[in-house]
């Protein structure tokens, strides 16, 4: 009950001499001082709604245009061509306003709707410039004069001191490809992939398809696309993420790595500085100053929707559908520590804690000798296990009472934290194994030591090592990695630690210690916590992980070879599958579609024919010359593909969209039916470097994250994610099945090494230029 007494502000009891009023002032003061952070933080939303809303105006823009108007009209002029008269004629007329102030009136009334009027055709201007995607598909450092033109207009109309969402209306809606280009570029993408009878029969499909009932759910999509902001995010949510049944741990979840080094050895130190730094990234989020995100090298910018989501978000389970709930703000985290939940706040009379306060409190957690509630320790197994039983027992058990208010607690919290009572990183003897396990670990942990529902989990290891688990609905992986990005660089470069390995500054020793959370888990609850928890576990234990950590070579020598290095990686894995399977397979690479408002991702289906024909080459024993040539060929075309797919001309949402609106419709094709049951064995993505500027990569080479990686898509398949760290180093993270006879990640790993190599070799054959680059690179420093 210390708790509970803590919260009320107040007390009184009833007493012969009448009522004796106890008040609690420093209860009081902590309710002023909430008031008062909540009220700044509004007035904060105000401000910048108003500023977003005039963009790429300035309010002050207003009050120049009033001064122009009245300033006109005083030389005796009417800029207005009789407007302002036409206002006066219809102002309510009053005893107390004279005629000079009804002209003032209604010069302030017609300037501001001019103003209104030219923002609307400033916001106008900018959204058919943004529309402009001819510049992607020129040739690298050979610019047209149009799009010279097209870039210097895009910087007039810009401003010069956007705000976080200050693009969002300008920003064109994606468009909705004919049915006849999608079907053309589907069939070229599964040509290599088929025989001759079975892409007869697919053209037979098509046809029949694209000449009867694609012109019909076409015409329904296009009319959501007039309505709607973005004509496929929705579903996409809905449908590939919040209606799936099975697990999310694994299937749905990802995760992100530390650095290289460690910075402290001491665990409440580690997580007192980055979740200071969490913190201080949300304060610039509500407060829209972070820079809009830009494709890197352009002053083209990117859609930020997704960025509202990052902080106070859950995904609660439902039975047919998950809901994604998002809260405006939450002073406080959930903590998991040895089978028990805690609840930190993180401001203390209306301030943000110190690093060194927050890490305080986590000592005290940590050194919490209190034993878990019965049926408490491996609570989250439930959110790891199907979502259904999930669902159930959440309505049952948790719609009530003391669960409720716990419950609460966790999904309310700005995000989640594990303190984990295991040592991970880069360790011992053998490091790959011990890489391994620590992607594993980020994954899917114990199973029910993370909650796999909020929007992202931090992890903090025993010996100062930390990760993020992030659910994925809400957002995609490189809105995650700008936080983890500025969260790292934060933690090392401006917090720091003193030379103990402790957070820097002073400690409040007046501040209440963390809230246990309670539960009263019936032996009905346990039972089902037991059966997701074997569902997770089964799913964990199947899954085969490799880090590969590849640092022969990087970008740098890649681009001195005059190739995308995106390109020659998804090459490479070509190769790689082909090699290791002795076919090719439906390839899946990630594209984002944030040009467009609301946009998320778009595939690049990255097996072509001209990429088989160049595995085929190179295998085939063909003169170095020829694969050189095919392997232009296919770079080319996959950078094709990729600008295609970010502008909107991709293939698969606008397919996905199309079998929406048929089963709506209640009508069956067996066309898409047959597209959207082919298996993507080979699912592929680049996390891209964000944030360059926070440190000196250069210098400081180990002060890099690992990256990050996912679940296998298919059962029979593999899942790599792959992140270009700096000039010399790629880091790829495999994942497939132990199930699959088909399957080894560490096999498919040294596959890619191999195909790197053999690929780097065939365009720079010179042993001198082979060579020096593995000669020259300074060593990244691995921290045990």
């Amino acid at each position: 009950m210390a708790e509970a007494h803590q919260a009320v502000a107040f007390q009184f009891t009833v007493t012969p001499e009448g009522i004796d009023l106890q008040l609690s002032h420093q209860a009081l003061t902590e309710i002023y001082l909430s008031g008062v952070r909540s009220w700044k933080k509004r007035i904060i939303r105000l401000k910048n709604s108003v500023v977003t809303g005039v963009y790429p105006a300035s309010p002050s823009s207003w009050l120049f245009v009033v001064i122009a108007i009245l300033a006109t009209m005083y030389t005796r002029s009417d800029p207005s061509m009789g407007l302002i008269a036409k206002i006066q004629e219809h102002l309510p007329v009053s005893k107390s306003m004279s005629t000079q102030c009804q002209v003032v009136v209604s010069a302030v009334l017609f300037s501001t709707m001019l103003w209104l009027l030219l923002i609307f055709t400033m916001r106008l201007c900018l959204k058919q410039l943004l529309s402009y995607h001819r510049w992607m598909f020129e040739q690298h450092g050979k610019m047209s004069n149009t799009t010279k033109v097209w870039v210097a207009l895009v910087r007039i109309f810009s401003g010069r001191k956007p705000l976080l969402y200050s693009y969002q209306g300008s920003l064109p809606n994606l468009p909705v490809p004919a049915v006849k280009d999608t079907v053309k570029r589907y069939l070229e993408s599964v040509r290599p992939l088929m025989d001759d009878d079975k892409y007869e029969l697919m053209t037979k499909l098509a046809t029949e398809f694209e000449s009867s009932l694609g012109k019909r759910l076409q015409w329904y999509l296009k009319l959501k696309a007039l309505w709607a902001s973005n004509y496929v995010s929705d579903w996409w949510e809905e449908y590939v993420y919040l209606r799936g049944r099975s697990p999310i741990m694994v299937n749905s979840n990802y995760y992100g790595m530390d650095l290289y080094v460690t910075p402290t050895p001491i665990q409440a130190a580690r997580a007192g500085n980055s979740i200071h730094a969490f913190f201080l990234y949300r304060r610039k989020l509500n407060k829209e100053e972070i820079k809009p995100s830009r494709i890197p090298g352009t002053v083209i910018p990117l859609c930020a929707a997704q960025c509202e989501r990052i902080f106070n978000t859950t995904r609660t389970p439902g039975e047919e559908t998950d809901s994604v709930q998002h809260w405006q703000d939450s002073d406080y985290i959930a903590i998991y520590h040895r089978g028990r939940y805690f609840r930190l706040r993180v401001y203390q009379a209306g301030r943000l804690l110190s690093p060194r306060e927050i890490e305080y409190q986590i000592q005290r957690i940590l050194d919490d000798p209190s034993p878990p509630s019965a049926g408490e320790a491996k609570l989250g197994a439930l959110t790891a296990g199907d979502r259904i039983p999930w669902a159930k027992a959440r309505q049952t058990y948790f719609s009530s009472g003391i669960n409720k208010r716990s419950l609460d607690c966790i999904e309310r919290a700005a995000f989640f934290v594990t303190l984990d009572d295991e040592e991970q990183g880069i360790l011992g003897d053998d490091p790959q194994a011990s890489l391994d396990r620590y992607a594993k670990s980020l994954l899917h942990g114990k199973c029910y030591d993370r909650w796999f529902d909020k929007s992202f989990s931090v992890v903090y290891y025993k010996n100062g090592k930390n990760g993020i688990n992030a659910e994925h609905s809400w957002a995609d992986a490189p809105v995650l990695a700008h936080l983890w990005e500025y969260t790292l660089a934060t933690d090392c470069f401006q917090l720091g630690y003193n030379a103990e390995g402790h957070c820097k500054g002073d400690v409040d020793a007046s501040l209440p210690k963390p809230q246990k959370l309670n539960w009263e888990i019936p032996p009905e609850c346990e039972e089902q916590i037991t059966q997701s928890l074997a569902v997770a576990q089964t799913l964990a234990d199947d899954v085969d992980f490799h880090v590969l950590s590849f640092q022969d070579f990087g970008k740098g020598r890649i681009k001195r070879c005059r190739v995308s290095p995106d390109a020659l990686i998804q090459t490479a894995l070509q190769l790689a599958y082909y090699r290791n399977r002795k076919t090719f397979c439906l390839t899946y690479e990630a594209s984002m579609t944030r040009l467009f408002r609301e946009g998320r991702t778009e595939t690049v289906r990255s097996c072509t024919n001209e990429s088989c024909a160049f595995v085929r080459a190179l295998e085939g024993g063909e003169a170095a010359e020829v694969c050189r040539r095919l392997f232009r060929s296919a770079s080319e075309k996959h950078q094709q593909l990729y600008r295609m797919a970010m502008t909107g001309a991709g293939i698969d949402r606008h397919l996905f969209c199309l079998y929406v609106v048929s089963k709506y419709l209640g009508v069956e094709s067996p066309f898409l039916k047959e597209v959207l049951a082919e298996p993507w064995r080979l699912s592929t993505s680049q996390t891209p470097v964000q944030q360059a500027e926070l440190f000196d990569i250069v210098n400081h080479p180990e002060y890099i994250s690992c990256g990050g990686g996912f679940g296998p898509v298919a059962d029979d398949g593999y899942g790599v994610s792959y992140y270009i760290l700096g000039e010399n180093m790629i880091n790829f993270h495999i994942s497939c099945k132990h199930s699959c006879p088909d399957t080894d990640a560490h096999k498919f790993g040294a596959e890619i090494r191999k195909a790197l190599h053999d690929l780097i070799q065939m365009l720079s054959p010179s042993p001198r230029e082979a060579t020096f680059t593995a000669q020259s690179r300074p060593e990244a420093k691995k921290d045990l």
